[in-house]
């Protein structure tokens, strides 16, 4: 019997490739390249950077050229190969040109993210593939920037932000993060001299400013309209805060804090609707810059009320001694579990984890629990072990909840029932939940009533 030939030595890898010997690998390229034009360009480009960075450079002007003033149209069967070939000619770019010539990589960068235009007007792109590459291609932009330096770039990214701005604010904005500070330092002083920023350009100093760590300058591409509405408001409000401009941030939170409801036509006021909680974390900020800093735990705790966030009572505990935070935990707990909203309650309590405190509260408020939530199955199975009844309520509470959507006694009801009757025959039952057979006769009745309905 013939031996079963070795497949790994057949598999395309650079190391098996590389086994084949470099005049080998020169033949197979060559008779590749005879009938494929764009591997013959890379190639040629391959060839033209050995040789230095103005060879590459001529090289691909010449591409960036064929595509600029080419007006034939892109089909939708084209489209794919034209997208190979941007994103070959911008790794040719990016990691071939710019480590041999950042200056030279940065103004064919620019001319590829200047295709766009023109490639939009004549390319079928119903699947929006196009916009894509060119957004992906952001962090190529900012690393080819950077290398190139602040002198450098900023000029050149200042000239395409005022002359092209509805493309490039979108490019350098996505890209700001990824910048240079002194880069993006250099370019904000550019784009910022004159009037006040408004839309698109706005949005561009406003991330170039987070990158240059220029708090003024992000301030400046506020509108005052806008400073007044409570998220934005209490951002800026934050943003002072943590630079240690207390005055400001308390003139800012104030300035957005929502407005008392006014009285009605027989002299009711309506009901006052509670500030964000973007606009809460702004107010414990400022309320700590201004080193007030019991007011600010009695705020933190208002919002863990009102939010019963993990996140918030972490931040509490985090600045208390010893055993304080025990008394803390404890109050939070409570404040869970008789919460208005059970599942909020409830959510809280599995997230902290405090298993014994939500089981406590599901088998208390059992007529609470609603079984359309996500997560009631996967607390059931974290709490089946060692409290067995409250996870035999929140399964019954699944189940009643499927029926009454209208699911009827499916597999799933089905499995659920079971599920619950195991585990409540093996831990045994308490007086807290109905029997298994009263349960199973309510379900069955319910989704009886739900065929007749429809």
């Amino acid at each position: 019997m013939a031996k079963r030939p070795s497949t790994a030595k057949k598999t395309v890898s650079a190391a098996n490739l590389t086994a084949l010997g470099a005049d080998r690998l020169a033949a197979l390229l060559m008779e590749a390249a005879t009938t494929d034009a764009g591997l013959k360009r890379r190639l040629r480009m391959e060839l033209a950077a050995e040789l230095g960075a103005a060879d590459l450079a001529f090289e691909i002007d010449k591409r960036l050229n064929a595509l600029a003033g080419s007006r034939a149209r892109v089909s939708w069967r084209k489209r794919p190969a034209l997208i190979n070939e941007l994103r070959s000619l911008l790794r040719i770019i990016a990691d071939r040109l710019a480590p041999l010539d950042p200056r030279l990589a940065l103004d064919r960068i620019v001319a590829w993210f200047d295709l766009y235009p023109g490639l939009g007007a004549r390319v079928s792109d119903a699947k929006g593939d196009l916009p894509l590459v060119f957004d992906a291609a952001t962090a190529d932009l900012a690393a080819v920037a950077s290398s190139a330096g602040a002198d450098v770039a900023g000029p050149v990214l200042a000239e395409a932000l005022s002359t092209r701005l509805t493309q490039w604010a979108s490019w350098v904005g996505r890209g700001a993060h990824a910048l240079d500070p002194a880069l993006a330092r250099r370019l904000l002083g550019e784009v910022s001299k004159g009037p006040r920023p408004t839309g698109r350009l706005a949005l561009v100093v406003r991330k170039l400013a987070d990158r240059a760590g220029d708090l003024d300058a992000w301030l400046q591409s506020i509108p005052e309209e806008d400073a007044r509405k409570p998220d934005v408001g209490a951002e800026i409000a934050r943003r002072l805060a943590l630079a240690g401009r207390p005055g400001e941030a308390r003139a800012a939170l104030e300035a957005s804090r929502a407005p008392t409801p006014s009285r009605g036509r027989w002299g009711r006021s309506g009901a006052s609707e509670p500030p964000p909680d973007a606009w809460t974390a702004a107010e414990v900020a400022v309320l700590e810059a201004e080193g007030r800093r019991p007011e600010a735990d009695e705020a933190r705790w208002a919002r863990f009320e009102r939010t019963l966030s993990v996140d918030d009572l972490r931040a509490i505990l985090a600045d208390l001694p010893d055993f304080e935070d025990v008394v803390a935990t404890d109050r939070a707990f409570a404040l869970a579990s008789t919460h208005p909203d059970a599942m909020r309650g409830l959510a809280f309590l599995m997230a902290w984890p405090a298993p014994r405190e939500a089981a406590a509260l599901v088998v208390a408020r059992a007529g609470e629990i609603r079984g359309g939530h996500d997560d009631v199955p996967l607390w059931a199975g974290r709490l089946a072990g060692r409290y067995p009844l409250a996870a035999v309520v929140l399964l019954r509470s699944r189940a009643r909840a499927l029926v009454t959507l209208g699911a009827g006694l499916t597999d799933e009801v089905e499995a659920l029932v079971a599920e619950a009757e195991a585990i409540a025959a093996t831990a045994g039952e308490t007086g807290a939940t109905t029997d298994h057979a009263a349960f199973v006769a309510d379900l069955k009745a319910l989704a009886a009533a739900k065929r007749r309905r429809w």
